[in-house]
């Protein structure tokens, strides 16, 4: 194999690494190493995470970040990161840290300086930021909640499969952060938009994504002003664009735009 040998996945909030089980079988199975890091406090089983929110309680983006950062520094050779959701907004920050052979951003959760904020994306944010109280809780969507934001384009009955399957409760600060990012200096969402150096990146949308809707996706990459970035949608695709039938897709199509651009 040529260029980057290992793929470092990144998942997002209401997750776990878990959630990309069938992406690192396929990865594997073309001849990558696989790695799946864990966020700060949740290498514990799902079935911990669920019983005990206060777990991830206070887990903020910077303490998620900075744990990403040195998980990554720590492997012999650049990797290609690819991040779902705040994952997905991790993965941009790490390539502004120079960490990373390329990134593909999957739905990622948008960086300070982003200002479409459609209804539905208010709606899906609601189970946690409607009680400023769970800025500093672990929140669990219920599964109504789920199939709305997350698993929009499953059936009410495959939703609440993959909510048994994966959703676990999740730290309501990141939340918070994005949400309060543009009247907050120094955020912690922020992003260079300007670094000269950055490594190659695909930004990825769902026509049907609630939690992140294609149109603040597309917002994400016109604010970029270096390097080679690009905007890539799928049309019906919900934010639980990497379970749903046809993640393969998804997943062949990014791998094909890094290896053209590395």
């Amino acid at each position: 194999m040529t260029g980057p040998d290992t793929v470092v996945l990144l998942h997002g909030l209401w997750m776990t690494p878990l959630s990309w089980r069938d992406w690192v079988t396929r990865l594997e199975g073309r001849g990558y190493r696989v790695l799946t890091p864990s966020w700060p406090r949740m290498d514990r089983s799902i079935d911990e995470l669920r019983a005990d929110p206060s777990l991830v309680a206070g887990l903020g983006i910077a303490e998620i970040a900075d744990h990403h950062a040195r998980f990554i520094e720590a492997l012999d050779r650049p990797p290609i990161l690819m991040g779902h959701s705040l994952g997905g907004l991790l993965t941009q920050q790490m390539l502004d840290r120079g960490l990373g052979a390329a990134g593909v951003a999957i739905h990622p959760g948008q960086p300070r300086g982003v200002y479409g904020i459609p209804l539905n994306q208010v709606r899906a944010a609601l189970p946690v930021l409607r009680n400023p109280l769970n800025r500093s809780r672990g929140v669990a969507l219920t599964p109504a909640q789920f199939h709305f934001g997350f698993a929009g384009a499953l059936s009410e009955q495959n939703s609440l499969k993959a909510w048994e399957t994966f959703h676990v409760p999740a730290p309501g600060l990141p939340v918070f952060q994005a949400a309060l990012a543009n009247v907050t200096p120094h955020a912690s969402t922020r992003v260079d938009f300007r670094k000269p150096d950055r490594a190659p990146l695909l930004l990825v949308a769902g026509g049907a994504d609630r939690i992140v809707p294609s149109s603040v996706v597309r917002e994400t990459h016109r604010r970029y002003r270096t390097g080679t970035v690009e905007y890539r949608e799928f049309p019906g695709r919900s934010h639980f664009t990497a379970g749903e039938p046809g993640w393969e897709d998804v997943l062949d199509q990014s791998l094909e735009w890094v290896l053209a651009h590395l």
